[in-house]
């Protein structure tokens, strides 16, 4: 029988940049925007503020862009500080390069297994579906999913008893299955 586990996010990651006031590196996002038109031209930047202490970063979304090619309703969302936008755009892998930060998903996302109907089986097939890019450790995941400690879940990999397709040592953040003999 096949199980789908969901990997979901639970809030906004910390985003990963140096403050330039207390030397901190995590800033955390609130969902608000600020906008500043120049007569036909446009920028937009998304706030992020400080986890220690509070100082305010720009992360650029718009850069001196013809207001008439901004869609309608992305200007609204940006004008009503659209926290779902902020969600969006801390996932765009464009938004990220352009301004050089990562994302810190720890304590930002849970795993869901559906029930602990699976736990007592002889062998489970599972499938992991990924609701947002989260970089994760798919031993990490195992090792939670199943009430095994990461030690076990790496002894299972090496005597073979859990199998997949994709590598298991490494971060995945994209949908995998494994299969698990006891």
């Amino acid at each position: 029988m096949l199980n789908t586990w969901a990997v979901m996010p639970t809030c906004l990651p910390l985003v990963v940049r140096r403050c330039h006031t207390c030397a901190c590196e995590r800033f955390r996002a609130a969902g608000k925007f600020r906008v500043n038109a120049h007569h036909k031209l446009i920028d937009a930047w998304l706030l992020v503020f400080c986890t220690a202490c509070g100082e305010t970063a720009k992360l650029t979304v718009l850069e001196r862009t013809q207001v008439r090619s901004v869609r309608p309703e992305l200007l609204d969302r940006l004008h009503d500080n659209d926290l779902g936008l902020t969600a969006e755009l801390l996932q765009d892998p464009r938004v990220l390069r352009r301004n050089r930060v990562a994302l810190d998903w720890n304590g930002a996302w849970r795993l869901d297994t559906g029930g602990s109907d699976h736990l007592g089986r002889e062998a489970i097939d599972v499938t992991v579906r990924f609701a947002a890019p989260i970089p994760v450790r798919p031993v990490r995941l195992i090792a939670e999913g199943c009430g095994l400690s990461r030690a076990e879940v790496e002894g299972l990999i090496h005597t073979g008893n859990l199998v997949s397709a994709v590598r298991l040592g490494g971060r995945l953040s994209g949908d995998f299955t494994f299969t698990l003999k006891r």
